[in-house]
């Protein structure tokens, strides 16, 4: 039997009760007063905030259209007619075809499949796709399934390849589900460029440059190392109004003042101040997702030409299936919808400002926009993978030197690049160039004279 001297005193209430707050009003360090208060139990009045804040503080919260594909959750992509799981695309198609009974079946399109371009002038708020949901960092890159032919495991490694095949009964899995890691969108646009057509349109455009081009690149320049991969895009619909204002100049005389030096020439205008008001709506709207292709360091790299091949027929793309990236590499999102909403903005004011160039072109010495306004009403997100084949090359020099890319759309064939040149031979053609117009010059001088 135990003492009860040992047994502690009971508590005077509940050990889960706190106590109570001491009857003095205390307003010192550490006192309640200096104790923020638990989340929902401050009522928060948004009419002292700033607007913007405020705006921001009362917007609903995002919509998310749910566009995974349960069917395929298990990274099983079973052909429809005989169940096998050895899926390729069919180059040149936006079809799937089965390796064992040659069957071919077309992916749903993903517009057709969640009515994405339908309603985009009534859009309210912020919709996002479930593939475009914010990237949970903690996430692993790496899937694993189990064979339901064998029992084995089979794992994934989404920073490299999105299908692996299982070494001990044959069968194809590919990452379907969608995993907060940024590795999964909402859909994919297939490959239609064959390498072959690829390798020729880059053979091609470097011969067109070949005079200039570096000994070194045109002694390793092998186009059959061209790449063919998945860039990560967020297509964005939006509807939009904005409002420009400025100042708009009409030229009233051009005169000139001084003799032969000093010769200068004059303009007087008119100026007028210039409002203009849009509302417009955007429809597929591309936007680069991956921060590293995003980044535009010219110093470093030639990532600018990625967007000099656009547009891409985004309206033909497909709801997502890993077998479509089948045989090609891809990169993964790690910019979230936040972070792309400045370059979103700044692209929608270029818009504006097209938008009504066609309602100023009576002030013929132009309009200085002096001051911009947008309201985004709404907008939809969704992640998508663009194909481009890819040729690289490395230019040593100083800072690590440059990487040059030669890109090709994988829809239409646009071909765009950059090769790296012999700068003496550019300055040589350059003043030969002058040369030869300074003598043309001279001679019509002469026959004039």
């Amino acid at each position: 039997m135990s003492d009860p001297r040992n047994t502690p005193p009971p508590l005077p209430r509940s050990a889960s009760a706190p106590p109570p707050l001491p009857a003095a009003v205390l307003d010192g360090p550490g006192s309640p007063q200096d104790v923020p208060p638990l989340p929902g139990s401050f009522p928060l009045d948004t009419s002292t905030l700033p607007e913007a804040i405020r705006n921001e503080v009362e917007a609903p919260d995002p919509v998310a259209i749910d566009t995974s594909a349960a069917e395929l959750k298990d990274g099983l992509n079973r052909c429809p007619k005989c169940g096998a799981t050895d899926i390729r695309p069919k180059l040149g198609t936006d079809i799937l075809v089965c390796l064992y009974c040659r069957h071919e079946w077309h992916g749903a399109r993903m517009e057709e499949e969640f009515g994405l371009g339908e309603a985009i002038d009534q859009l309210r708020g912020t919709v996002i796709a479930s593939g475009a949901r914010d990237i949970d960092a903690d996430t692993s890159a790496l899937m694993t399934f189990k064979c339901t032919g064998c029992g084995a495991e089979v794992t994934v490694n989404t920073e490299s390849t999105m299908t692996a095949r299982c070494h001990w009964c044959r069968h194809v899995f590919g990452v379907n589900e969608q995993i907060a890691n940024g590795a999964v969108p909402d859909a994919v646009l297939p490959f239609h460029i064959k390498k072959e057509d690829a390798v020729a349109r880059i053979r091609q455009f470097v011969d067109k440059r070949r005079m200039f081009a570096l000994k070194a690149f045109k002694e390793q320049f092998t186009p059959e190392n061209v790449v063919g991969v998945y860039l990560p895009y967020m297509i964005v619909d939006g509807n939009v109004s904005a409002a420009v204002a400025g100042k708009g100049e009409i030229k009233t005389r051009e005169y000139t003042r001084g003799s032969e030096k000093n010769k200068q020439t004059y303009y007087d205008a008119d100026v007028y101040q210039v409002e203009r008001q849009v509302d417009f709506t955007v429809d597929d709207l591309p936007l680069e997702s991956s921060a590293e292709r995003g980044n535009l360091d010219t110093r470093a790299n030639t990532n600018n030409i990625i967007n000099t091949i656009l547009p891409f027929d985004t309206k033909n793309a497909v709801k997502w299936n890993a077998s479509y990236l089948a045989g090609f590499t891809s990169e993964k999102r790690n910019l979230d919808v936040e972070k792309l909403r400045p370059r979103l903005e700044d692209q929608l004011l270029s818009i504006a400002r097209a938008q009504v160039e066609g309602t100023v072109r009576r002030y013929d010495r132009g309009v200085r926009w002096e001051q911009e306004q947008l309201e985004v009403h709404g907008t939809r997100w969704v992640a998508m993978y663009l194909p481009v084949w890819l040729y690289s090359y490395h230019q040593p020099g100083k800072n690590g030197g440059m990487l040059h890319y030669i890109a090709v759309n994988g829809r239409t064939g646009e071909t765009m690049g950059s090769v790296p040149v012999q700068q003496w031979k550019m300055l040589l053609a350059a003043l030969t160039a002058g040369t030869i117009i300074e003598a043309l010059a001279i001679a019509f001088l002469v026959a004039s004279t």
